[in-house]
């Protein structure tokens, strides 16, 4: 299929006048001068943008399927994500008795191992738990939580440690400097959340090798004038990525807009080290009402999702919503969509994701001159 007339996001701007082939579930080729091939299909866009799937890397649950129920909801989380335009995602782990978070896990394996076909990729887990602090649990179940360790963490996994593409840990706890240490050199991406830390102590854990904070300003110390935090130290530090909700319930526009403007950086794939997350709970794509999130009940209404004692948990906000949201915080369209493409891609080691550029996933957004209406584009 060739596909006409469209501005293209190529994961850092927007490219006139290209085309773009899609054959065999991947962008085969990009460029000004293609030519419709013998029987090729030919769609024209009308001039609207084109944008690369979107990359999601904390998730929990999708349209009443979780990633603790195991394989079959993972599989059926891939389906539905595809179908709204995402190419890849990360299966989000909630804090659970040992044995519920090994059986979540190697749900995870299975369909990395054996890729749903009509599915968005699975990246390997986001572990948001057991590993957190209980003053900051948010909507965690403190009493699962317990002081890292890799010996601990290998039974969780079943031994095999790739399952897991990133890790959420509160580096105040003991044992938190030796297991990040060895968690990086085995490929795992190490954040900074539900934690207490002070900034001096997240400052010292990406000298550990952690690159990462999970939903930054929630569920985490605050911002003061004398004391920055997690969110002051995640802001100034450049080795870190930082995961924003942008659903106008978890941030406000501000808080986003500040995010945003101290995360810039020209050498950052995208332009920028902050990105977009959904923290979505099994709500996502589905009406208001009454749903479960980590075995606890969740209320959803007007948007927000929130335990009974009001703590929020999760969102209901999807990847286009994410873009959405962005966009009507002020933020350029680039940088949104970078924020929801190339830069959480690059933020777990993923080059070809995120992009419209030969070799990419077959699976775009394409969205109206005024960023009203969006509809996935599938090769």
């Amino acid at each position: 299929m060739l596909l006409t007339n469209l501005i293209a996001f190529d994961g850092s701007r927007f490219c006139s006048g290209l085309r773009v082939r899609l054959a065999e579930g991947r962008v085969a080729e990009t460029g000004e001068a293609l030519s419709p091939l013998p029987g090729e299909r030919t769609e024209d866009l009308g001039g609207d943008w084109l944008l690369p799937g979107f990359v999601d890397v904390h998730i929990h649950a999708f349209q009443g399927h979780d990633t603790m129920r195991g394989e079959a909801d993972v599989r059926a989380m891939s389906r539905g994500l595809r179908a709204q335009g995402v190419a890849a995602f990360c299966p989000t782990t909630m804090s659970a008795p040992p044995e519920e978070t090994a059986a979540a896990l190697e749900g995870v394996r299975r369909v990395m191992n054996c890729p749903e076909p009509e599915g968005a990729r699975v990246l390997g887990a986001h572990m948001e738990a057991p590993f957190l602090s209980e003053a900051h649990a948010g909507a965690q179940r403190a009493a699962c939580f317990r002081d890292p360790s890799w010996d601990a963490f290998l039974a969780l996994c079943g031994g095999r440690p790739e399952t897991v593409r990133l890790i959420t840990l509160a580096p105040e706890r003991p044992g938190s400097e030796a297991f990040a240490r060895r968690a990086v050199r085995a490929g795992i991406h190490v954040s900074i959340g539900h934690s207490g830390a002070d900034a001096e102590t997240v400052h010292a854990a990406a000298d550990w090798g952690a690159d990462h904070v999970t939903h930054l300003f929630n569920a985490q110390t605050p911002l003061r004038h004398r004391a920055p935090g997690i969110p002051g130290a995640a802001l100034t530090d450049d080795r870190l990525w930082c995961e924003l909700i942008c659903d106008g319930i978890h941030l406000h526009p501000d808080t986003v807009r500040l995010a945003v403007r101290a995360k810039a950086d020209p050498a950052a794939p995208g332009g920028g080290r902050a990105l977009a997350v959904t923290d979505a709970m099994e709500a996502a794509g589905l009406s208001d009402g009454v749903y479960a999130l980590g075995g606890q009940r969740v209320t959803v209404a007007g948007g927000a999702a929130r335990l009974d004692d009001g703590t929020l948990a999760g969102s209901v906000l999807t990847m286009s919503g994410a873009l959405r949201g962005l966009l009507r915080f002020g933020i350029e369209p680039e940088t949104a969509c970078a924020m929801c493409t190339s830069v959480p891609a690059a933020s777990v080691g993923e080059t070809r994701l995120g992009r419209i550029e030969p070799g990419s996933p077959a699976i775009l957004t394409r969205w109206d001159r005024g960023w009203e209406r969006m509809r996935p584009v599938i090769g």
